[in-house]
Order: structure tokens, then C-alpha cells, then sequence
């Protein structure tokens, strides 16, 4: 982990009112974003560092501003400086989501509602001022998998016929997400702040926002790559949210596409953290991820892709008695 204090903070936390406070590095995850908690005797707050060219503070500052004007809880920004990398923040505190329920298991259901009610009132709104979910971004994103999977496996599969299955699968979705809701993409246990309260949720980690469909942030949720959600409880709070919010009848169907879709991308992304990045922990999260891909591509609508499967994936790989997702030479 790096610790290093970035060049050019103490002045930018002047700026900002903070100056002399303290500087905590906190851990770091999978992007060149960092974070670090400043104090001073009369409170906290959040500095992310997200330098140019690896990184732009623009797209989250836009999203933030946007969410809080819109009654949802994103912190407020409290400093910026886009051109430096510089972003202070309200502080939630360290008590996300995932390590509250590993305390407290017990209220898992009533958190995950909290959750999904967050999501109805987000689905509420007119869609934010965020680029159209295209298809073309849903491709890139799944190519993720053959890219790095399937070299890191040793495996030379039909790209081509990768684009078109995923092009067939996406059609009904495309249709059915104009006008469309703001779609976070990367809503889940982890970035989910519990401050001060279970009601009080705090969002994090939405910079990537698009305009989309509402059962994405959905299966990011109950589909949570970092966490296990029981196909009991996914079942009853996909329920909860079709009960409060104005579904399509065919929503089960896209959520299981968008489910596929995102967990052959984080299958890809996983791999890549091992390879381009150095950071192999993330290959221990595969197999809950492969086995949710399995399960979404059991729906009748994943049928291209699962023919995709069956003709490209050798079995071995794909053996819930074994390793889902196979082993890596690590």
C-alpha cells in the first residue's frame, strides 16, 4: 500500500478550510484512486486523490452533486480541485454495509430493503445528466472476459461469435431502458455507508454513472461479487423491489441478462487486477462470481450465450464440484 502524502495537498487543504489538519492513508482497492481520512479537533472528512491522466474527479463530482440535489445520500463535497486530483468529502465513517452484516447477520433483510428502497426512490427520478447506456459499452464491458480470461486459461474461443450472442441477448434490454434511470453500476455491500444509524445509508463509488436499466444496480446489489447473498434472500428482495417499483413483466428476464452481463465483466476484470495490475487477491472472488453467471445463464433469455458456453468453455471449468471458474498459475 502506498502511503505517501500526493504533492500539493496541504495547500488545496487550506484552501479548503482545513488547513494543518491530519493526514491518514486509508487501504486502497482496485483503481489509482486513494483515499485519506483528515482530522482536526473538530471533525473528519474524506480526501480522494484521483490524479489526471489515470484518473478525472469530474464524472464523481457530477454524480455527487447531482445525487444529493436529488434527495439521495452521496457526500458533500466540501473541496475540489479536478485539475490537481483533489476531492474532500463528508467523512460516513468506516462502518459499510458489508462489515455492519457480518456483525449483525441478523439484520440482513432489513438492510438490503433500506438498500432497495434507496433504489425505487433513484428509479423514481428523471434520468440524470449521465451518457446512454449503448450497446457498444455493454460489448466492451463483456469482452472483458474473453480478453482476459480466456487467454489466462489458455483458451482461443470464437470472438466473434461472443459479440453476436451478447448482441441478440441485449435487444430486449436496449428497447426496454430509454428513458431509462441512473444507474450507478457499481451499487454493493462495500460501497455502502452505514453512518450513524441503519437509515442513515451513505453511496459511494458512482463516478461510472450512466443512464440505463433499473435492474442493473439491482443485480449489482443482491449479485454481489465480494459477498454472499443467498438465492433466498436475492429472491425476496427482488420481490421487495418489484413490489414497490413499476417493473416490466419480462424485469425477471432482464435482470438475469444484466446479472450475466456484469458477472462475465467482473470474471475479465478480476483477471485483469491479477495480470496488468499485480493484484491476484482478486482471483478468490471468481468462483462466487461464476457461480452467479451460471445461475443467470440457466434463464431461457441467456440462451445465445449459453450455447456460447457450452461450445467454447471446456467443462472442467465449469464444475461447481471443482473450482467454478478453474485455477490460476499464480
Amino acid at each position: 500500500m502506498d502511503l505517501s502524502i500526493p504533492a500539493g495537498v496541504e495547500p488545496f487543504l487550506a484552501e479548503s478550510g482545513w488547513a494543518g489538519a491530519e493526514i491518514e492513508p486509508l487501504p486502497g482497492d482496485a483503481s489509482f484512486r486513494r483515499y485519506f481520512r483528515v482530522r482536526r479537533s473538530n471533525g473528519t472528512a474524506m480526501l480522494m486523490h484521483a490524479p489526471p491522466p489515470h484518473e478525472d474527479p469530474e464524472p464523481f463530482l457530477r454524480a455527487a452533486k447531482w445525487l444529493d440535489a436529488n434527495g439521495l445520500r452521496a457526500p458533500r463535497i466540501l473541496g475540489e480541485s479536478p485539475a490537481q486530483g483533489f476531492v474532500l468529502l463528508q467523512d460516513f465513517g468506516e462502518v459499510r454495509m458489508r462489515e455492519y452484516l457480518d456483525a449483525w447477520p441478523q439484520d440482513e433483510e432489513e438492510i438490503y430493503r433500506i438498500a432497495i428502497d434507496a433504489l425505487v426512490q433513484l428509479h423514481r427520478l428523471p434520468p440524470g445528466p449521465f451518457t446512454q447506456y449503448s450497446l457498444s459499452e455493454y460489448q466492451r464491458e463483456a469482452k472483458l472476459f474473453v480478453d482476459w480470461y480466456c487467454p489466462a486459461q489458455g483458451l482461443y474461443v470464437d470472438g466473434r461469435g461472443w459479440a453476436n450472442a451478447w448482441e441478440q441477448v441485449m435487444a430486449p434490454v436496449l428497447v426496454r431502458q430509454r428513458p431509462g434511470v441512473t444507474v450507478m453500476r457499481d451499487y454493493h455491500a462495500e460501497n455502502i455507508m452505514l453512518d450513524g444509524g441503519l437509515r442513515k445509508q451513505g453511496l459511494l463509488d458512482f463516478q461510472d454513472a450512466l443512464v440505463g436499466h433499473p435492474a442493473y444496480d439491482l443485480v449489482s446489489l443482491l449479485q454481489d461479487a465480494r459477498r454472499d447473498v443467498s438465492p433466498a434472500l436475492e429472491a425476496a428482495m427482488f420481490d421487495y423491489y418489484v413490489e414497490r417499483a413499476d417493473a416490466h413483466p419480462d424485469f425477471l428476464a432482464d435482470y438475469a441478462r444484466l446479472g450475466a452481463q456484469r458477472n462475465a465483466k467482473i470474471v475479465g476484470i478480476f483477471v485483469r487486477l491479477w495480470k496488468r495490475d499485480g493484484k491476484p487477491r482478486y482471483l478468490d472472488y471468481i468462483p462466487r462470481v461464476w457461480n452467479l453467471l451460471e445461475r443467470d445463464l440457466a434463464h431461457p433469455a441467456l440462451a445465445p450465450v449459453a450455447a456460447w458456453f457450452d461450445q467454447n468453455i471446456p467443462a472442467e471449468l465449469r464444475d461447481p464440484a471443482g473450482t467454478p471458474g478453474g485455477k490460476f498459475d499464480v
